[in-house]
């Protein structure tokens, strides 16, 4: 009975080691697949475009039309309408707080008002599109917004601008002609590489 004892701790023994060593083998092909993994990530990311600000095509800036009038209540419940000769570059901004390239060009809004507000030469103003007024005025509120937005309850003005996504933006230039739109997210950059062109090809006051 001992003999027997002492063969079975034996046989025990000897089959442990390469079940240790299946392990070590699994854990080295786990490490393996998760660098390959973070891999494609780093480089998904590295190729990744920048935010570009993307010009569309609309009626209204291919026949350099006036803009339409803009006039009624805003998110804060008074009341704003912008002049038919505005006097300076107006970025007329149609959002929604729930879309994401809203969220990713609203920083790049604030930084153009900050940028042209003092020199008083151009100026944001903003309209809410399919979006609750709360939703988009707390949004607003959180991102330190500071120009005037228009409610739009009725969708009038998505309208008369043949707005159909969110974001739309138009360039309305001093003396109320629309010279650009701009569909999915604009940037700070962008917008004044369009006011220059714009000048240049004599928008300016």
């Amino acid at each position: 009975m001992s003999v027997g004892t002492e063969v079975d701790v034996e046989t025990e023994s000897t089959t442990t080691p390469p079940t240790s060593g299946t392990g070590r083998h699994t854990a080295r092909w786990v490490a393996v697949f998760v660098l390959i993994i973070s891999a494609g990530l780093v480089a998904v990311l590295a190729t990744r475009p920048s935010a570009q600000t993307v010009e569309a095509r609309n009626p209204l800036v291919d026949t350099h039309a006036i803009a339409p009038p803009i006039a009624g209540a805003t998110v804060g419940g008074t009341s704003y309408a912008l002049p038919r000769v505005p006097g300076h570059y107006v970025v007329l901004n149609f959002f929604a707080s729930w879309c994401i390239p809203c969220q990713e060009e609203g920083s790049e809004l604030v930084a153009f008002q900050f940028q042209h507000h003092l020199r008083g030469d151009a100026s944001v103003l903003s309209v809410v599109f399919e979006d609750t007024i709360g939703d988009a005025r707390a949004y607003q509120q959180k991102l330190g917004v500071t120009w005037p937005t228009m409610a739009d309850n009725d969708g009038a003005l998505a309208l008369a601008y043949g707005v159909r996504s969110d974001p739309t933006s138009f360039l309305i230039a001093p003396d109320g002609r629309v010279v650009a739109s701009v569909t999915g997210g604009a940037t700070a950059q962008g917008l004044n590489r369009l006011v220059a062109r714009a000048e240049a090809s004599g928008y300016g006051t």
